[in-house]
């Protein structure tokens, strides 16, 4: 079933959601607040954007283009009137698009920076998984796999230009071979955890196509207090550190 929600508390702004597809998530909002983006950078891409929450996101930090991509229509189509409620059109575009064929679409080195929440499990015909196919595309690499995810990435940045990426703990040597794989240096890791004094649970990366060897670790991310309410560094991240709920 559709829902109109808030886009948390950025001001009168909503999203669209459909509970038979992924719904949007705090993965988001901590990737959209992580990656460095310049006054420079002209063009942003969003692989797997889902409804568009990461780059509906972003243009309350930049005034670059924002283009977003995903394989589901449904999705797309949610985010496009998301985007349109909240008069972003000049700034934001979509398009159903396979990350598999972006060559189909986008010429080399067209982009400033990409992003990317990407499915973080990978995936067997014999995995046995409680999903309906949407939600497990989603989730897992049926489509797509994090080596075609960074190549493809590095293929559409420019030189120098940088790709971010949120992803699972258990994943992040796998990530950092493939991302040196594809010329892409990491240059920027932090950390996220539910609370204090829990296991990481969440990940967010970034490196330069091209960049120099130098990876700063950031201090972490806790995302809840004690009593389980959101800590106030997530309030921050979204919009409004007063009027959050739980």
């Amino acid at each position: 079933m559709k829902v109109r929600n808030r886009l948390l508390n950025f001001g009168d702004n909503i999203i669209y959601q459909d509970d038979e597809w992924f719904a949007f998530s705090l993965d988001s909002v901590l990737l959209s607040n992580f990656v460095s983006v310049k006054f420079t950078d002209k063009k942003i891409l969003d692989m797997a954007c889902g409804n568009a929450p990461i780059p509906m996101l972003l243009t309350f930090r930049t005034n670059a283009s924002i283009y977003g991509i995903d394989i589901q229509k449904e999705v797309i189509e949610l985010g496009i009137q998301s985007i349109h409620e909240n008069k972003m059109d000049k700034q934001i575009s979509l398009d159903v698009l396979d990350i598999n064929n972006v060559e189909d679409k986008f010429s080399a080195e067209f982009f400033d920076v990409i992003t990317c929440n990407p499915p973080y499990f990978k995936y067997s015909n014999n995995d046995n998984i409680n999903l309906n196919m949407n939600k497990r595309i989603s989730r897992h690499e049926v489509l797509v796999n994090l080596d075609t995810i960074v190549q493809k990435a590095s293929y559409l940045l420019k030189n120098g230009g940088t790709f971010a990426m949120v992803h699972r703990p258990d994943r992040l040597i796998e990530i950092i071979d493939v991302m040196e794989k594809y010329n892409i240096a990491p240059k920027k890791l932090q950390l996220c955890y539910s609370k204090v004094n829990s296991n990481c649970n969440l990940i967010l990366i970034e490196g330069n196509k091209n960049g120099k060897c130098g990876l700063k670790i950031l201090s972490p991310v806790v995302v809840h207090n004690t009593d389980g309410s959101y800590s106030e560094e997530i309030r921050k991240m979204f919009g409004d550190d007063n009027n959050v709920a739980k």
